[in-house]
Parts: C-alpha cells; sequence; structure tokens
C-alpha cells in the first residue's frame, strides 16, 4: 500500500507539472493566434486602401483604347483572311500570263484585285479615322506617337496590292498591327 502511495504522490507532481506545460502552450497557441489575425486584418486593410486608389482613365481615352483594339483586331484578321487569296490572286496572273483566258475568267480575275485593294482602301481609311482621332483630342495626343502611321502602313499595303504584289501587302499591315499593339500596351485599362 505504502508503494501505491508514493507513487501516487510522484504522480501528483507529474500532474501538476504537466498541466502546467498544457496551460503554457494553450496559453501561446491563444496569443499566437491572436496575433496572426491582427497581421491578416491589417492586410485586408492595405489592399482595399490599394484598390481604392486606382483611378479610371478618362472616357476619350477607354473609348480610344476600344477603337485602338478593333483595329488591330481588324488587321489581324485581314492579315490571316488576305494571305490565301493574295497567294491565288498571284498565282492565277503567273498562270494567266503564260496561257490566255477566257475573258470572263480575266474579268472575274480583275474584279477580285479591285476587291482586294477596296478592302486595303478601306483598312487604311479606318486607320486614318483612328489616327484623326488621337490627333483631335487632347486626351489623346500624348499617345498619338504610338498610333502615328499606321495609315501609311495601310497605304503602303494597298500600293503593292495595286502594283500586283498581292503576297507583299501584307508585310505592311502586320507592321501596322505591331505598332497597334504597342499603342495598346501603353493606354490605360
Amino acid at each position: 500500500m505504502i508503494e501505491f502511495y508514493q507513487l501516487f504522490g510522484q504522480e501528483g507532481k507529474l500532474m501538476k507539472q504537466l498541466k502546467f506545460i498544457v496551460s503554457a502552450v494553450l496559453l501561446l497557441t491563444i496569443f499566437a493566434a491572436a496575433a496572426d489575425a491582427q497581421k491578416k486584418s491589417t492586410k485586408k486593410s492595405s489592399v482595399r486602401s490599394a484598390s481604392a486608389v486606382k483611378t479610371i482613365p478618362p472616357l476619350d481615352v477607354r473609348t480610344a483604347r476600344e477603337k485602338t483594339e478593333t483595329q488591330r483586331d481588324n488587321v489581324n484578321f485581314w492579315i490571316d483572311k488576305l494571305g490565301p487569296i493574295a497567294v491565288t490572286l498571284e498565282s492565277l496572273d503567273a498562270t494567266y500570263a503564260k496561257k490566255r483566258p477566257t475573258a470572263s475568267t480575266a474579268a472575274k480575275q480583275e474584279e477580285n484585285k479591285k476587291k482586294f485593294v477596296a478592302m486595303l482602301r478601306n483598312l487604311r481609311d479606318d486607320l486614318a479615322m483612328l489616327e484623326s482621332e488621337f490627333r483631335t483630342k487632347p486626351a489623346l495626343r500624348k499617345y498619338l506617337v504610338n498610333v502615328d502611321g499606321v495609315s501609311n502602313f495601310a497605304a503602303q499595303a494597298e500600293d503593292s496590292a495595286i502594283a500586283g504584289k498581292f503576297v507583299a501587302s501584307k508585310q505592311p499591315l502586320r507592321e501596322a498591327s505591331k505598332k497597334l499593339t504597342d499603342a495598346l500596351a501603353v493606354m490605360p485599362r
């Protein structure tokens, strides 16, 4: 019985030490959780203040950005669309130079060439209107340097097509697309 009592007495000391250690760990956990919660709430408030500071660009700039993006997409569409047509037009011209086509076939070929040139002319006109808008609106003048000359690239493409170099007319359009993409990179959203 004495052994049990002595053993119980030692367990009492162990129990007291264990209770002390558990309570210390519990308190540290509570303080750590409270400190972590404070850190998280601070981050949230700083994120909110950063987004509140963000400004929206003027309406003219946002509208011009949309128009620039639309024109870039139009140029890219025509580059992709006109590639096979240009190759076909040039190969038919080469074939017709060797072998005389019928009158109706030659007329159709000339009509297709005129449509090709007209499409490039329309694209040039659209790009010229975009450039004009950048020149006339004060909020857009600082971006004019990025857009200036895109209609000249379209005019070069038109000149190449008029000269019968339909495939070569794609290269100036690629340059116009690059210039429009660069302009979009500097314009705010």
